[in-house]
């Protein structure tokens, strides 16, 4: 390797690793407050704590029944995802093989659908359950997040069928496989990565979200980490010593998640931006 190169390595590794710690700075910080109390991070905010306040976190854990709602936060998250995977594929496949203006048009209003704003459904989705007695219910959060969230995948859903070769179909259809065996036998093995993808991102968007179990749940027993973390808190007079152990304990299981299962997110990830 020539010196030029050598050097040019040398700075692009720099630039990499300072990235990297810019990126994780709030992470730190986070963590490294919430083992302050409130009268040391008062006194010096950028300070490191004398002593490791394990007090903050056990308050936060009692007071949130954390196991509880990470339980609450697991449950809906993964049967969304699950739901939405299902039903977003099986409605792009008609969608991804018909050329018809009736199946552009329904494509149209699938991307229609992705554009509108959260907060314009939110009246229509309470008056609707309150209507079917969902509300605070976990049926009536899973149908809700996976109404939201449909539009999306069946978008994302459309793109991947329509690439994969018609041959594969034509030749099923020469083995008499119906509609749904073409599906379920053909097309739908072949949707790893997109599934992978969309899983990611319905994943993160289903946990974070607060405004939709704050507004349809009410049962304490029945909320997310999220709204945990916001009843914990509270939206006045907020102590950092509470702030900040909660944010932790509430990020906790979706980066242990992502720690588990890196390997396979990054693989479907980079599988589905190949395809």
């Amino acid at each position: 390797m020539t010196p030029m190169r050598q050097i040019r390595s040398i700075l692009i590794h720099a630039f990499v690793l300072a990235l990297v710690v810019t990126l994780l700075m709030p992470l730190l910080y986070m963590l490294t407050m919430s083992f302050r109390t409130a009268t040391e991070i008062a006194a010096q905010p950028l300070g490191l704590p004398d002593r490791l306040a394990w007090e903050n976190y056990t308050q936060a854990f009692t007071s949130m029944n954390y196991l509880r709602s990470v339980a609450n936060s697991v449950g809906i998250t993964v049967s969304v995802t699950m739901l939405t995977a299902m039903l977003g594929s099986m409605a792009a496949f008609p969608l991804a093989r018909n050329s018809s203006r009736v199946a552009r048009g329904l494509i149209m209003l699938v991307a229609l659908g992705l554009a509108t704003p959260n907060f314009v459904t939110i009246t229509p989705i309470f008056v609707i359950f309150r209507e079917l007695q969902l509300l605070d219910t976990y049926l009536g959060i899973i149908l809700a997040f996976t109404a939201l969230n449909l539009p999306l995948a069946i978008f994302f859903y459309v793109g991947f069928i329509a690439a994969i070769p018609k041959d594969l179909i034509e030749a099923a259809k020469l083995d008499h496989c119906s509609d749904w065996q073409i599906f379920w036998h053909v097309i739908r093995p072949l949707l790893g990565p997109a599934t992978a993808t969309l899983s990611l991102f319905v994943m993160l968007m289903v946990w974070n979200d607060f405004t939709y179990p704050l507004l349809l749940l009410t049962d304490k027993d029945k909320f997310t980490v999220t709204i945990s973390v916001y009843r914990f808190v509270g939206n006045q007079n907020i102590q950092p010593d509470m702030l900040f152990p909660a944010a932790v304990l509430g990020s906790l299981p979706l980066l242990i998640l992502f720690a588990i299962f890196q390997r396979r997110i990054v693989a479907g990830v980079t599988a589905g931006a190949v395809k």
